[in-house]
């Protein structure tokens, strides 16, 4: 098939990568980046410019596009592919509100009785000040829209929650996403991600993942799009799982198909499993990064199959199949990330730490003179898969002791929550 992956990034690359391993696809990756180049024909077109990505796949006559990043979905991607005929894998845009609008999603599960935190959302930012006076502290605020995973603030006390709240609202640190913010309860417990396949009706769950999304080690510092992270998780066990899928995961599909916008794609369902069972945190609407470089190795039936299966709403009538290893994928970043960082870092040792066995995803890489060269905040993903979560683990960072850059940055517990 002709295949086109949008977006650049790490994610994208794991996708690429296990398409490439079914041999016979013709892809592509639009803009990629200088690792999914190897797999893929990197084309430079924005992943959120609408127009120009379906111009590209009508003159290609693409069998298959795969929308992986939240942005073109929240732009209405999926809808634009399909009404010209062409196969779009991905939520449609109202579906898409489940990640784009967090005021949706929250009404959404209040509606259904699916356990969230309890929450408030507020489009003005005294009156969002006054309820954290009311509630105290701790408590967790949230930008409305899309943030690049970053538009959450746990914060310890109120002071820390009005100033997230000027920082979003009145600074507009994430734009128009800031235009209005949600006030919750701080939950308390482990998290989980769990992604699912669904094709509106039937839904396929994938190994429960565990992801790290604090600079430092420790869960310390500063939120990132993710530093690490490592499937499948012991702490979603199959009596867990079964409670997940009837209290939550189920009813959110039901949901989403009783409000008029089946979700067709990938679910994702950020969780916290608290003493009074596991509650949603958030949803996303796409593949998680970098939960999917964590998740996709373990995939043993082809992604296509699944892909075709989720849009031509046969899932149902699918086996797919996951191995019982363990995956980690440890993010090597740049130094300063999530902050401000240098570019141009010349990177050694990916070739040494692929002919040991390791899956190297590439994040923010750009190809130079000496092989590639850091081009973003997470640069790298350093997968390592074995029978185990403890020597996988191991495994992980004996591949990462291989690789340098100047500044590099990772954390050095991934895998141990």
């Amino acid at each position: 098939m002709k295949i086109l992956v949008i977006g650049g990034g790490g994610r994208e690359h794991a996708v690429v990568r296990q398409l490439y391993a079914e041999g016979g696809h013709e892809l592509y990756c639009a803009p990629g980046n200088g690792g999914i180049g190897a797999l893929a024909t990197c084309v430079d077109i924005a992943a959120t410019d609408v127009d120009a990505m379906v111009a590209f796949a009508q003159v290609k006559e693409m069998d298959l596009v795969v929308v992986t990043p939240d942005d073109p979905l929240a732009l209405g991607m999926v809808d634009r592919l399909t009404a010209v005929g062409i196969k779009a894998f991905g939520p449609i845009q109202a579906a898409a509100r489940i990640e784009s609008s967090k005021a949706f999603s929250k009404a959404l599960m209040k509606k259904y009785g699916i356990p969230t935190a309890q929450f408030r959302v507020f489009d003005e930012p005294q009156a969002a000040k006054d309820y954290i006076g009311e509630m105290g502290a701790p408590i967790v605020v949230k930008a409305d829209g899309l943030a690049l995973g970053k538009g959450v603030f746990v914060c310890g006390t109120e002071e820390e929650a009005e100033d997230a709240v000027d920082e979003i609202m009145v600074k507009r640190a994430f734009g128009a996403s800031g235009s209005r913010v949600l006030i919750e309860e701080c939950l308390f417990g482990p998290e989980a991600s769990l992604l699912c396949f669904t094709d509106g009706k039937a839904v396929v769950p994938m190994p429960a993942a565990q992801d790290h999304k604090r600079a430092y080690d420790g869960d310390r510092g500063p939120n990132t799009g993710g530093m690490g992270a490592f499937a499948p998780t012991p702490k979603m066990t199959p009596s867990l799982l079964d409670r997940v899928m009837q209290e939550i995961v189920y009813p959110t599909v039901q949901a989403m198909a009783a409000e008029g916008c089946p979700f067709k794609g990938v679910l994702y369902f950020g969780l916290m499993l608290t003493e009074r069972g596991p509650m949603v945190i958030e949803y996303n609407s796409r593949f998680g990064d970098p939960e999917t470089q964590a998740i996709l190795p373990l995939l043993k039936t082809p992604l296509s199959q699944v892909m075709l299966a989720v849009i031509e709403e046969r899932l149902g009538e699918m086996e797919v199949a996951f191995s019982q290893e363990s995956a980690v994928c440890v993010v090597l970043a740049s130094g300063g990330y999530p902050g401000p960082y240098e570019k141009g870092k010349t990177i050694h040792g990916i070739q040494e730490a692929l002919a040991e066995g390791a899956i190297v995803y590439h994040a923010g890489t750009a190809l130079c003179k000496d092989g590639y060269a850091t081009a973003g905040g997470r640069v790298l993903g350093v997968t390592a898969v074995e029978p185990s979560l403890e020597q996988a683990i191991h495994r992980a960072y004996e591949y990462v002791d291989l690789i340098s850059f100047a500044g590099m940055e990772y954390r050095k517990d991934i895998g141990r929550k």
